[in-house]
């Protein structure tokens, strides 16, 4: 039987797409893409000249039997406009009829927003739960914030620039001012982090206009047992003495369930004891 590639392509730097995914986007018969116009530029850039037909969230079902066809004459590969298809993009209807008529799906990994801006947070990784984007709406958002309010897992969300200052708004008043990431423009030329508490990412959206698109990591519920009291949030700076100040405070409020601000302003008054 033949296979399906699920091929990631860049999410903004053209050199990460891979020599594998490069060789297999020119081996197979038909390139699914989520963007034809959009990905026959990519393609033009690496001289792949594979055929192209488009397969997207509105035309999904109705190109299903088509792809299906070409995939049990052939090698298909499947490809979004950014990061890895099937993840909050088109692709788990075919991915399920493939399997389902006895082809081979294999992912060809590579770029991935919520997972690069994971591993970069500083935020914990070992449990996390992706939540694609957002509802638009505050009402549902709030609604749906509050179905993962206490899970203890870091948090990923994608956000479009103009719902950024919103959402920031939204998971404040529903999660309380946890810690959180915000990563724009990955692997682009203009990459960027925020990193800080909720208050301090709404601070600075409400005066720096959002541009680009954007990954939101949050820190997890804290066990109410395990937020620190002020004495162990005091030894623990002192404890840390020789790391800058900034990334000791960061640290310390991540691992004490701490605002930043409040972690940092400690530090200069302990600082200025001594």
């Amino acid at each position: 039987m033949s296979t399906l590639y699920l091929v990631a392509t860049p999410i903004g730097n053209l050199e990460d797409l891979s020599p594998r995914a490069q060789r297999v986007l020119r081996e197979v018969k038909l390139i699914a893409a989520e963007d034809t116009r959009h990905s026959r530029k990519l393609l033009t850039h690496f001289d792949i000249h594979t055929t192209l037909t488009s397969y997207y969230e509105h035309n999904q079902r109705a190109k299903l039997e088509a792809v299906l066809a070409s995939l049990h004459a052939g090698d298909v590969a499947l490809i979004s406009d950014a990061g890895m298809p099937g993840i909050n993009d088109p692709g788990y209807l075919l991915v399920r009829a493939a399997l389902d008529a006895g082809h081979q799906v294999s992912p060809i990994p590579g770029p991935s927003a919520p997972i690069a801006a994971l591993a970069a947070s500083g935020l914990p990784t070992d449990q996390f739960l992706y939540l694609g984007y957002p509802p638009r709406k505050s009402s549902e958002r709030r609604r749906a914030l509050q179905q993962v309010a206490g899970l203890p897992y870091t948090l990923v969300w994608l956000e479009s620039p103009h719902r950024l200052l919103p959402t920031l708004q939204d998971l404040r008043a529903a999660l309380g001012n946890r810690q959180v990431v915000v990563a724009a423009e990955l692997t682009k030329l203009y990459e960027r982090f925020f990193r800080g508490s909720l208050e301090e990412a709404i601070e600075l959206f409400e005066k720096e206009p959002a541009r680009g698109e954007f990954t939101i990591v949050l820190a997890g519920a804290q066990p109410e047992e395990g937020i620190w009291d002020e004495a162990r949030v005091l030894t623990a700076l002192q404890a840390g003495s020789d790391e800058p100040p900034s990334q000791l405070a960061r640290r310390v409020a991540i691992e004490a369930g701490w605002p930043r601000s409040r972690v940092y302003a400690l530090l200069q008054a302990l600082s200025k004891k001594e």
